[in-house]
């Protein structure tokens, strides 16, 4: 199936809910790509000896990885976390995130700033691009068990909105001209 992304409601309630519009506005994947983000459906069950995986890493570079759960009984500070994870911010490198299982939520910012949502599950692989605004939060499951992947050592600092003196952002808006 591959990723779900739609525009957000501009409500404050529990971050972990869908916040579809009424009617819904689906976002297609093709306008996900002109903000730079990119996806891949993988089989989650091999991810440990999955070849398809293994060609991504080396095309791209991702000599580093780690998984987290994201689960109030395995991470700790679990509410503290997600308050950090959900505070719109950006960083220097892209953010590629695959999910092992469970399900999610990345929100990122439009040309416009308004709020696209995508919800990834199972064997969904995105790589969000340097200097795009976005969080992150599980979905109403409360459990996410992703792998993420960097190129060179991971570099953890996230930047909280505003952050638009750094070069990376400059760079990120304008990719967006002419998309």
């Amino acid at each position: 199936m591959g990723i779900e992304a739609w525009y957000m409601d501009s409500t404050d309630e529990d971050p972990q809910k869908p916040h579809r519009l009424e009617p819904n506005q689906p976002v297609s994947l093709d306008e996900l790509k002109k903000l730079g983000v990119f996806s891949v459906k993988l089989n989650a069950d091999i991810y440990e000896n999955d070849p398809e995986l293994e060609q991504i890493r080396k095309d791209q570079g991702y000599s580093y990885m780690d998984i987290i759960t994201i689960r109030r009984d395995t991470l700790p500070d679990y509410e503290a976390k997600l308050k950090i994870f959900y505070s719109e911010h950006l960083h220097l490198d892209d953010e590629i995130r695959y999910v092992l299982d469970g399900q999610a939520y990345f929100d990122i910012r439009d040309k416009q700033d308004r709020w696209i949502r995508i919800w990834m599950t199972k064997g969904e692989l995105i790589t969000l691009p340097a200097g795009i605004y976005h969080r992150f939060t599980p979905d109403e499951t409360h459990f996410t068990k992703a792998m993420r992947l960097f190129i060179g050592e991971p570099v953890w600092k996230a930047y909280n909105r505003p952050a638009d003196e750094f070069e990376i952002r400059h760079k990120y808006v304008a990719s967006l001209q002419g998309s």
